[in-house]
């Protein structure tokens, strides 16, 4: 009997009517294959936010300007950001990474600066990055998860123009239309998401080679997007589990399950955002996420939001008593809860 089947028959096995723990037994399976056990525990969850700044947020494709990312991360480090409040909720450790930000940072724990350069290119003037700014952030992201202890990454991020780098990165790599999966972001008005759209089409007919993952990676940016996957690589390698926040966060999986097939079967995905280009996605990566809250804030909000299922999953499987051990009749259960 291999893994699976043994997850399977310990949760068939729980005092319980079959399947009646619904979408939390197949989370529990999940968790027991990435970990390799049947009694999953989660250890020193982290929670990273990776930032940098977008040269093309200066077309006008966000509602912020762009010193909001650095001011943000100074939010995120003095605790008073929505995710700060959430991770000091749930006891999980908050890191920030400065993978590109146009500011300069006082050292300080709980700030990891990794910057590439003070933000990316305009992508409509050329590609976001160069193909060695893209290696680096990579190279960037693996090493801060190597870094990490505990067996849990939660992703978030924070960058004004990031959804447009997301929109790209899905209208090239799963050959949607752009304007089927660009949205409002950080509040854009119906003129403002047509302006934004327009410009995201103007960048993807600027770059008609950029066609594998690493190249329209490179192409459209940004650097936290770009050291966020080589985070991913990085988790996939170690069997870390992997929660996935909401949009751009879902953008960085697309482009490292592309390059790693192991990346998608260790990808626990948080929620489902308001964001419309990110329910497409999650189709096109066949992906089920735990929540559907409306959330289109980033930051790692919607994976701090979901941790506590993740626990909830893992107690069952090992705190949950057996019919034999409770003795329990399994007859009384074989109907459907009422």
């Amino acid at each position: 009997m291999n893994l699976a089947q043994q997850l399977q028959s310990r949760l068939d096995n729980k005092t319980k009517p079959l399947g009646s723990l619904g979408r939390l037994e197949a989370l529990a399976l999940q968790l027991g294959l990435i970990l390799g056990t049947e009694s999953p525990a989660l250890q020193a969850p982290q929670l990273v936010v990776f930032a940098g700044d977008h040269g093309l947020a200066a077309r006008g494709v966000s509602a912020y300007p762009s010193d909001v990312t650095w001011q943000m991360v100074e939010n995120f480090l003095a605790g008073g950001a929505a995710v700060s409040v959430l991770a000091r909720q749930h006891g999980i450790a908050l890191t920030v990474v400065d993978c590109g930000v146009r500011h300069d940072f006082a050292p300080r724990a709980g700030l990891l600066s990794r910057k590439v350069a003070p933000g990316t290119a305009d992508a409509l003037d050329g590609p976001a990055m160069s193909a060695a700014q893209c290696e680096a952030a990579l190279a960037n992201g693996r090493d801060v998860v190597r870094g990490l202890p505990g067996n849990v990454l939660l992703l978030g991020e924070m960058g004004i123009g990031n959804t447009s780098a997301a929109s790209l990165l899905l209208a090239r790599l799963a050959g949607l239309g752009i304007a089927r999966v660009t949205g409002a972001g950080t509040g854009l008005d119906t003129a403002g998401v047509a302006r934004k759209t327009a410009i995201l089409q103007q960048v993807l007919a600027r770059h008609p080679q950029a066609l594998t993952a690493l190249q329209a990676l490179a192409a459209f940016g940004g650097f936290e997007i770009a050291t966020m996957v080589g985070a991913v690589l990085q988790a996939a390698r170690e069997r870390r589990v992997i929660v996935v926040d909401g949009f751009i966060a879902s953008a960085t999986v697309l482009v490292a399950s592309q390059l790693d097939g192991q990346v998608l079967p260790c990808c626990v995905f948080a929620h489902r955002s308001g964001e419309p280009g990110h329910a497409l996605m999650l189709a096109h990566l066949r992906a089920e996420p735990l929540l559907d809250l409306g959330l289109r804030l980033g930051e790692g909000s919607g994976a701090a939001l979901a941790w506590p299922l993740l626990v909830s999953a893992c107690a069952i499987l090992r705190e949950m008593a057996s019919f034999e051990s409770a003795g329990v009749d399994r007859s009384a259960t074989d109907t459907a809860a009422p």
